[in-house]
């Protein structure tokens, strides 16, 4: 899938998607949550592709474990 693709799912522009993925934005759970919805996975397969359920936060190091929903 394209980010065109992925943008128009969303209900957003390309330059709008870009934005909110990029290092400077920060995206709301909510649209994290849609992203992860239109591409099929689950939200931590976003940020931990591997499938490990444990997110590392990029500002202060904690290691988070997130569980998927039942």
């Amino acid at each position: 899938m394209t980010a065109k693709e992925l943008a128009a799912r969303l209900g957003m522009t390309e330059t709008g998607l870009s934005i909110a993925i990029s290092d400077k934005g920060n995206p709301p759970l909510k649209r994290v949550e849609e992203i992860a919805a239109a591409l099929g996975v689950e939200v931590t397969e976003l940020f931990a592709p591997k499938g490990d359920n444990t997110i590392v936060c990029p500002k202060c190091g904690t290691i988070l474990e997130v569980k998927p929903k039942e």
